[in-house]
């Protein structure tokens, strides 16, 4: 190569070099400066991967925690049979009507949920005929008992001798579904 580049005159030289130049400067700028940001988000992508993986592990690491909460939930309510929720809602549905002193009227059929991963939905419209004191006595106590019942859709009206109030009363019931903490254990597996 020296030899070769030795026996060119200086003019021959120059354009040489320069060729040589232009031809370094072109596959620097198809090869390498569309790679120049390359390593930054190299970067980037390595520190979010890391924050990612230090929240995960953070949360691998309440663990215990939640679990311990997620029992301490199952403990709170009654755990009811799959086979007996609808009977057990209606009889306390039955029961609070009783000591509210509450007429009971038509019942339709118990619907049944399932869309949610923990609880089973149990759906009863009911119509009754109370006056108001009873019929906020009948609510508050189904509201306030340890069965998870709440009103979903409340309409009133008066009687004809507006001295009672007859009303259509949707009420939904949570029951925990069979299984729940297999769920969490499976959940805490896959994590791990």
């Amino acid at each position: 190569m020296k030899k070769f580049f030795a026996q060119l005159r200086p003019l021959e030289r120059r354009l040489a070099v320069g060729v040589l130049v232009v031809l370094i400067l072109v596959l620097n700028w198809v090869f390498i400066w569309p790679h120049h940001s390359d390593w930054g988000n190299l970067k980037n992508r390595l520190a979010a991967a890391q924050k990612d993986l230090a929240r995960d592990q953070a949360a691998i690491a309440e663990m215990p925690k939640y679990e311990a909460q997620v029992k301490g939930f199952e403990s709170q309510g009654e755990f009811v049979a799959l086979e007996e929720q609808s009977i057990n809602f209606l009889r306390t549905i039955q029961s609070q009507a009783l000591a509210s002193g509450v007429a009971m009227g038509n019942m339709s059929r118990p619907i049944t949920r399932t869309n949610d991963a923990f609880f089973v939905e149990q759906i009863q419209n009911i119509n009754v005929i109370a006056t108001d004191e009873q019929l906020v006595d009948f609510l508050y106590k189904l509201g306030s008992s340890a069965s998870m019942i709440r009103v979903r859709d409340l309409e009133l009206q008066p009687d004809q001798a507006q001295q009672h109030l007859n009303a259509n009363i949707g009420l939904v019931a949570s029951y925990q579904k069979v299984g729940t903490t297999n769920h969490l254990k499976t959940a805490t597996a896959k994590s791990k």
